[in-house]
This record gives structure tokens, C-alpha cells and sequence, in this order.
């Protein structure tokens, strides 16, 4: 089996305790940090919008868009959920009756080109294994002057008495208790390490930067999380 498939088949796996896991194990702080990605990215939107949100999930981030666009005084004309996990997506349907769900991976979207106002990916484009061809494709779907967030953990800073605690709790607590709750400890043992094995900061803009220009960047809770804010050149 490819590495891709065999992400795909672990998201699969722990998809029925996935919601559960992530509230625990992120003490929340993921809901507050998609609430203020969203509310940054409409800065740059126009009031009409088609969104496309890439590795959906359950859901969670087209539920953000939803509430976020209400408070932003924002429409949402369509929103579609794209993944290449049937497990996730037979979740997120449950959850969420006014959007739409394609399988299908980050790289092969069946999308028509120039279709989308904004492209979300929210802590996933680190499981893309042919990531440069995911954000072409990205590139392709976004209408002209089109908005791309990428939410992610990237590669963390080393040093200090809070990277310290940081790497302790994803290397040592979330495997243990992500693996409790789900009966999967290997998927949760490969989280932490997927974030290590993933891009510096620095490394990702550049990546970004052939397809899309920078608008904005920001970390949160002390390097943990990540948010890219990008235009479509």
C-alpha cells in the first residue's frame, strides 16, 4: 500500500472518535483558532462567496466558515468538502445538511478551474504526500485573485522552557490519549511525528510562493499552529 493510501485508510480508522480526540487533546484551542483564520481570510474576500475547504474532515472548518461568515456579514453562495476519507466525510455529513462532500485527494480535484473565492486546508496539507501538485491544483480551482488558507503545525522552533513543554505533550500525552480514546495508537503516535517531518515556516511560504502571493502569517499559542494567508498571482 502507498503512503497515501495508508494516511488515508488511519484517518478511516480513528474517524468515529476524531471530534472527540481533537476537543481533548487541543483543550478546545482548534475551534478558537479556525474562528480567527476565518475572520482574517474575509478581510481580503468580497461578500459573495464560494468556498472550497480541502482534507474537511468532519467538518469542522465549513462550520467555522458558516458561523464566521454570519458575523462577518458575509454570504456564502457554495460550500463543498473535499477528502479522500470515506470515514470523515460519512461524519461530516451527519454534522453538517447545507454543504456538499466530494471524496477526493487535495491533488485530483474534480473541480472546474477558477470555480472558488477561497481554498481552506485545515491541518492537513501535511498528510498531502504530492503536496506541490496539491497546491497547483489549489491554483487552478481559485477564481482570479483567489484566497488560500493553509491552517498547520508546522515545523516547531527548538529551545526555551515552552518548546520543551510543547514537544513533551506531542511526543509523550497526545499519543497515550489520542490512542485511549480512538483504540489507535500508531495513528496517533504518526501525528506528532508528521509535524516534524513537515516544512519550517520559512520553507513552506517559499513552496507557496510560486503559485500565490504571501497576504499574511501568524502563529499561534506559542508556535504550535500556523496560519498562511495567500493570493492567487
Amino acid at each position: 500500500m502507498q503512503k497515501q493510501e495508508k494516511i488515508v485508510q488511519m484517518f478511516d480508522d480513528i474517524a468515529p472518535t476524531y471530534d472527540k480526540a481533537n476537543r481533548i487533546l487541543s483543550f478546545g484551542t482548534d475551534v478558537s483558532w479556525r474562528k480567527k483564520a476565518c475572520l482574517s481570510v474575509f478581510k481580503y474576500s468580497k461578500d459573495k462567496l464560494d468556498i472550497v475547504d480541502i482534507a474537511c474532515g468532519t467538518g469542522d472548518m465549513i462550520i467555522e466558515w458558516q458561523n464566521q461568515a454570519k458575523k462577518a456579514q458575509k454570504e456564502i453562495s457554495s460550500i463543498k468538502g473535499v477528502d479522500p476519507s470515506a470515514g470523515m466525510l460519512e461524519v461530516a455529513k451527519k454534522k453538517i445538511l447545507n454543504a456538499s462532500f466530494i471524496q477526493a485527494k487535495a491533488q485530483e480535484l474534480p473541480l472546474e478551474s477558477q470555480s472558488a473565492d477561497i481554498i481552506s486546508i485545515s491541518y492537513g496539507i501535511r498528510n498531502v504526500v504530492d503536496r506541490k501538485e496539491a497546491i497547483k491544483e489549489f491554483s487552478r480551482v481559485l477564481k482570479k485573485d483567489g484566497i488560500l488558507l493553509v491552517l498547520e503545525f508546522t515545523k516547531r522552533e527548538q529551545g526555551g522552557f515552552i518548546a520543551t513543554c510543547r514537544d513533551f505533550y506531542l511526543k509523550n500525552i497526545l499519543p497515550k490519549i489520542g490512542g485511549f480514546i480512538s483504540k489507535n495508537y500508531s495513528a496517533y503516535e504518526y501525528l506528532p511525528n508528521s509535524i516534524d517531518d513537515f516544512l519550517s515556516k520559512e520553507d513552506f511560504i517559499d513552496e507557496l510562493s510560486e503559485d500565490f502571493q504571501m497576504l499574511e502569517y501568524k502563529s499561534f499559542s506559542f508556535g504550535v499552529c500556523s496560519m498562511f494567508i495567500a493570493r492567487k498571482k
